[in-house]
């Protein structure tokens, strides 16, 4: 895996797999993404909000994805379904990685042994450490942006900084 180049911005998404905002907010996600490619780094921080008793093994099943190289593909799998995932819980997020060709079991077994979750812990208390109240909630260029409240707006405001950011580099 290439180093990022250090003056590369960064936009962490602080997101959660069972926020049904998270899942409006996929659109912008692609779109920047595709605006920006590499010239942007985009992080998934995990944000697990107590009230989806699925999102700790959510974030984990994430992380999972991400080690076996699916990561986005995989986030946006989920998010895409969040009401099953909200009915069937762990059993789907280990179907989901089957449907996308992913070793399923691996994923049963992280969920099991739990090798993710000081991951999920560290954005966690990083989200609460910075204001994160909510999700989805994007960082880029020190500003804090809620998505949580209303998206109007956000993917302009962050396009705004993004280039301003850019603009800026050596």
């Amino acid at each position: 895996m290439n180093a990022p180049n250090p003056a590369t911005p960064i936009l962490d998404v602080w997101c959660e797999l069972q926020c049904p905002d998270c899942r409006s907010a996929l659109d912008d996600v692609r779109a920047l993404r595709e605006r920006y490619g590499d010239r942007l780094e985009l992080r998934l921080r995990h944000f697990p909000l107590e009230k989806h008793k699925h999102s700790f093994a959510g974030a984990q099943a994430a992380e999972e994805a991400f080690a076996q190289g699916e990561g986005w593909p995989y986030v946006e799998a989920v998010l895409g379904r969040v009401e099953e995932f909200d009915r069937a819980g762990e059993p789907f997020l280990v179907e989901v990685a089957r449907e996308l060709g992913l070793d399923a079991e691996e994923f049963d077994t992280a969920l099991v042994d739990g090798r993710h979750i000081l991951i999920v812990d560290a954005d966690q208390a990083e989200g609460k450490a910075i204001g994160v109240t909510g999700t989805p909630t994007y960082v880029i260029g020190g500003e804090r942006l809620d998505g949580g409240k209303s998206q109007d707006g956000l993917r302009a405001r962050v396009e705004e900084i993004a280039d301003r950011l850019l603009a800026e580099q050596p």
